[in-house]
């Protein structure tokens, strides 16, 4: 993802006030919202996200609002499902029409055949979680394991989905 500008310090804390509701100076998981309160920036591990998480959850988030708006070539502000294949393509993924289908299917909670930028993150998160799962067990990097049905399991179960 290539690197957006972080927006001022000053400006950034005035955000974070917003959302810390209770002025703890942390922002905790209700506060955030269940959607962003999967431990990802929360660094000391106290489920809570205190303001320098917070600067580095912004420019994640405005990373990922740069690579989708580089790929809804309509700015519709959803993602068709030509414009998911030409990302993850460019991404280095190589899938089946089919499998395209199937991803819409999972991510487009609409059911309008687009998705949303939070749908966006999931899809991208999710693939890259079972990908980094998939390429522990393909030490030969040939892009094709075999596992037993538990074996599979674990490794699905495993992952933070």
């Amino acid at each position: 993802m290539a690197g957006a500008a972080l927006p001022d310090r000053n400006y950034l804390l005035s955000v974070f006030q917003k959302v810390d509701k209770d002025r703890s100076g942390a922002i905790d998981a209700a506060e955030l919202q269940v959607a962003l309160s999967n431990g990802m920036f929360d660094k000391g591990n106290k489920n809570v996200i205190s303001f320098e998480d917070f600067i580095h959850l912004w420019k994640y988030v405005t990373d990922w609002q740069g690579v989708f708006r580089s790929f809804d070539r309509d700015n519709s502000n959803n993602i068709s499902k030509d414009e998911l294949r030409n990302c993850l393509t460019s991404f280095g993924y190589r899938f089946s029409e089919n499998f395209f289908g199937i991803l819409m299917q999972k991510f487009d909670r609409t059911k309008k055949g687009v998705i949303y930028f939070d749908d966006f993150i999931k899809c991208c998160l999710v693939l890259q979680m079972l990908t980094q799962v998939f390429a522990a067990h393909d030490v030969e990097r040939r892009g094709v394991i075999t596992v037993s049905y538990e074996q599979f399991l674990c490794m699905i179960f495993s992952t933070n989905l």
